[in-house]
């Protein structure tokens, strides 16, 4: 268990109050962490810190609300978990927004400035403000969750995935730079899972035929499997893992 050993560590996740970001904020306390819930409304937050804290002992979790596309609140939410915890160690950039499906040359430029701003600036703005002072103390791991959409072309959800792909890029910028001070900067890469956030897609039984017909597991995912790929990104069985996008999709981008 010590490669997977996370006592001490304290984590901040976003989009952590249902599906993968819940998911992997209960993995990470589960292996010692101290997890910090954040998402836009506060009684979710409150409702999965009070059961981690259950499960685990008052003090392993925390729910700080904070809207992703508020810099204020991002300050806000790095600043109330370091008046907690003292520092943090781990940041997972898993809130995302998608608030138009269908081709690009029908989305506004309302959707698309959204979309950008979600699923990009506001984990550049995140990891502006945590990464001094891993960087000061050289430890530190940042973990961004994007989608296989950002490999491949889709016209349903073609604007998600170029700000998917954008994360990709993100995640390698800064492991070169953070890199030479031992910080760690990692992707995921999700395929379909069944999250509230993609109900859209697996509930309609086109879409998931189409996804789980070439896929070589047959299935979608489950929050938990992608919690598993984050607890190694961040523990140091990874530690000498940096700058990579690792695809966790039931093998569907490998399929013809």
């Amino acid at each position: 268990m010590e490669l997977f050993d996370l006592s001490g560590k304290t984590a901040i996740v976003t989009g952590s109050s249902r599906g993968i970001g819940r998911a992997i904020a209960e993995r990470l306390a589960e292996h010692g962490a101290r997890v910090v819930i954040s998402s836009r409304k506060a009684a979710p937050c409150e409702e999965v810190a009070q059961a981690i804290n259950a499960r685990h002992g008052d003090g392993r979790a925390i729910a700080v609300p904070a809207n992703i596309a508020s810099k204020e609140d991002l300050q806000r939410l790095v600043d109330e978990t370091i008046a907690a915890f003292g520092q943090i160690d781990i940041l997972v950039c898993n809130a995302a927004s998608n608030p138009y499906a269908g081709p690009m040359a029908g989305i506004s430029d309302e959707q698309f400035e959204k979309i950008l701003r979600n699923n990009v600036l506001a984990n550049h703005w995140l990891v502006q403000m945590v990464a001094p002072a891993m960087v000061e103390r050289r430890d530190g791991a940042i973990l961004v969750i994007s989608s296989i959409g950002g490999l491949r072309g889709n016209a349903l959800i073609g604007a998600y995935n170029v700000s998917k792909a954008a994360d990709m890029q993100l995640v390698r910028n800064l492991a070169v730079e953070f890199g030479p001070s031992n910080v760690r900067v990692n992707c995921i890469a999700p395929g379909l899972v069944q999250t509230d956030f993609a109900r859209y897609l697996w509930e309609n039984p086109e879409l998931l035929k189409q996804v789980t017909d070439p896929a070589p597991l047959k299935r979608i995912g489950q929050p938990d499997e992608i919690a598993g790929a984050a607890v190694f990104l961040c523990s140091k069985a990874a530690a000498y893992t940096t700058g990579q996008t690792l695809v966790v999709d039931g093998g569907l981008t490998i399929a013809w």
